[in-house]
């Protein structure tokens, strides 16, 4: 086996090898090759970017870590896709648990939706915070709702519905999840009942006719 120093060019006007211009050499090599490998990193960081800003994957933000109840008697919505993901609360969020700040949750995505006498609430600890809406002729709607849950119920139908798509390369509801999850999608959906467990909800446009918040003694 060649030793280190068989590879230090030899200096040509004294027949030695020239150790200082084998190091220097060793050097630039190795300075090349960390910034290959620096290079994919680079364009992850900018993939991610360009996929935010065209709606490509859904806005991430840190979650309080307490969950909170969301039910409607209907959701009817266009544009459907589920798939699994991890959220994350704050640093030092004091509701980590053993869980260490993440929470494994369902993404649901509707492009279009309607939702008939909406109630969230959420436990503050012997009391919750409750908003009621779309009780009356006006319904809840919603434009590019996601939400996040642990828990849904209710008795769903779906127009189109696709099992097993790789959640990378939905296209219903203009969000895609991470590569090599399993999801499924649909041009509609109609779920009667509706009751979830959520870590965190998003949209582009929410419209709450008859909105009423306030604290109460029983929850959703």
């Amino acid at each position: 086996m060649a030793s280190s120093a068989d590879n230090i060019p030899e200096n040509p006007e004294s027949g030695s090898r020239d150790i200082t211009e084998g190091i220097d050499r060793r050097g630039r090599v190795r300075l090349r090759r960390a910034a290959v490998l620096a290079v994919p990193a680079t364009l992850a960081v900018a993939g991610l970017a360009v996929l935010t800003a065209e709606g490509a994957l859904g806005v991430q933000f840190a979650i309080s870590g307490m969950p909170f109840t969301v039910t409607a008697t209907n959701l009817d919505g266009t544009g459907f896709e589920q798939f699994g993901n991890l959220d994350n609360m704050a640093e030092g969020s004091p509701n980590t648990g053993d869980t260490g700040g993440q929470v494994l949750v369902v993404t649901s995505a509707i492009k279009n939706a309607t939702l008939t006498k909406l109630c969230q609430s959420v436990d503050l600890g012997g009391i919750n915070l409750k908003i009621t809406a779309g009780g009356g002729k006006d319904k809840v709607t919603a434009t590019d709702l996601t939400t996040d849950s642990t828990e849904l119920s209710g008795e769903a139908s779906f127009d189109n519905i696709e099992i097993g798509n790789d959640a990378s390369t939905l296209t219903k509801a203009g969000v895609k999840g991470p590569i090599g999850v399993f999801s499924q999608q649909a041009d509609t959906v109609h779920i009667g009942n509706l009751r979830q467990t959520n870590y965190a909800t998003t949209a582009g446009v929410f419209k709450l006719p008859g909105l009423k918040l306030g604290f109460s003694d029983s929850a959703c």
